[in-house]
């Protein structure tokens, strides 16, 4: 059995560009050294990026949140920086919206070989919070976990309410 990290979404539109908050480059280096261990010990790491077209305005998406972000190719669509050297030769998985299916239809085909999956990132009430969950509903026999220094919000209320949530349905939350 083997262990799971997912970094979800560090792109440089969520950390300091049109949708970056304070405090969102805070986690950065906390994931680094997680990426780290994780492939120290033969684990895997898989990132997904937040992928938008420039037609995202009349996306169901874009008429609810009506900021152009993470259009594939754009400044703001790249990892930030000081990720791309240690997510390198990482499995990547785009998504055009907050979940990926894709990612969740991968670790279904590999569940059986996952002690647990570990979701990091960008942003704690959006799409980590998507993806764990689809990553519960993928294995439900690998133990779930989301560190709360290697995930943040806009805002902290969501932040920690989505925390709440995420132990209610048995993810482990460090």
């Amino acid at each position: 059995m083997r262990r799971l990290l997912i970094v979800v979404d560090c792109q440089k539109d969520f950390i300091d560009g049109a949708l970056g908050f304070e405090g969102a480059d805070k986690i950065i280096p906390g994931i680094i050294k997680r990426i780290a261990e994780y492939k120290a010990s033969g684990d895997e790491v898989v990132y997904t990026m937040d992928t938008h077209t420039p037609d995202y305005m009349n996306t169901q998406e874009g008429r609810n949140l009506p900021v152009i972000h993470c259009v594939k190719g754009s400044d703001g669509y790249k990892l930030d920086p000081a990720l791309e050297g240690p997510l390198s030769g990482c499995k990547g998985f785009d998504k055009p919206t907050f979940g990926s299916l894709e990612l969740a239809n991968y670790i279904a085909s590999n569940a059986s070989e996952y002690s647990s999956i570990e979701v990091c990132g960008l942003v704690s009430n959006i799409c980590v919070v998507s993806n764990a969950v689809l990553a519960k509903a993928a294995a439900p026999e690998a133990e779930i976990i989301v560190d709360s220094k290697l995930t943040a919000s806009f805002d902290p209320k969501l932040h920690q309410a989505t925390l709440d949530v995420l132990g209610g349905i048995q993810v482990k939350v460090l």
